[in-house]
């Protein structure tokens, strides 16, 4: 894998979370992030995406050279994923399987394919610490990897519970900081809940990412130093300011002599 380590390796991915309109519903600037990130972290329908948004930002993806990654949630399109929902495991293995899949299968068409998975809001949260529903997700992966050859990294945060029972099926284990939310002391984020869990103050983001580029460090809320080590940075495409902040983290990046390039 690819990553950024302070001095030997100056690279990291760029990934935006795109494909998420719904209908007439609209979400995000996707056309202007595709310029600006490595991956694309796609909706596969479940949380947000038509069948006509997916092919549309797959298209997009392969026209701008974006990396194609599946962003599968559980089935809460009212809550827009952010929900936990108490599905049994068989159940979501075959829900996570079925968007990788259909995901992958759009962007097939568009000349293209899914390179990777990273779950969305509370699945995303649920890989980390809730044992079957990230056993769940591998499990997912791993019937794709066996049935296709194909063994797709799993996106996620250090510390996930799923990285490690990813890890013991061969699959590689990719891990990310967030440039645009706030931080607990232990390494998790702040709930979206709490006043400052999400970052939009441009020259704040862009201290942070540059801090990371050289030091390899996030400051938490309280001040906390944490050292992590990460192979992307994730921007949200639907946070206010998005595309300025996107281009405030090249420019940071750059400044620091990081390259921006995919992580697969």
């Amino acid at each position: 894998m690819k990553g950024l380590t302070v001095a030997a390796q100056p690279s990291i991915d760029l990934n935006a979370d795109l494909g998420e309109s719904f209908g007439s519903w609209q979400m995000g600037q996707d056309t202007a992030m595709l310029s600006l990130v490595s991956s694309a972290n796609i909706a596969c329908g479940f949380h947000a995406g038509d069948p006509v948004t997916l092919r549309r930002t797959t298209q997009a993806a392969a026209e701008a050279s974006v990396t194609v990654g599946a962003h599968p949630a559980y089935r809460d399109l009212a809550g827009f994923g952010r929900r936990f929902v108490d599905a049994a495991a068989e159940e979501l293995t075959a829900d996570v399987l079925y968007q990788l899949c259909a995901l992958d299968g759009i962007a097939a068409a568009a000349g293209t394919g899914v390179r990777y998975l990273k779950p969305h809001g509370a699945l995303y949260h649920a890989c980390h610490s809730h044992p079957g529903h990230a056993r769940a997700v591998v499990e997912a992966l791993t019937a794709f990897a066996e049935a296709t050859g194909r063994a797709l990294p799993l996106l996620l945060a250090p510390g996930a519970l799923a990285h490690r029972l990813a890890a013991e099926r061969g699959l590689p284990t990719p891990q990310e900081i967030f440039a645009d939310r706030a931080y607990q002391p232990d390494g998790t984020l702040v709930s979206r809940r709490a006043p400052g869990a999400v970052v939009t103050d441009i020259p704040a983001v862009a201290e942070t990412v540059q801090r990371y580029a050289e030091e390899g460090t996030i400051i938490a809320a309280d001040g906390t130093s944490l050292q992590i080590q990460a192979q992307s940075i994730c921007l949200h495409g639907d946070t206010p300011g998005a595309v300025a902040i996107a281009e405030a983290v090249r420019g940071a990046l750059s400044g620091a002599g990081v390259v921006v390039e995919s992580f697969v």
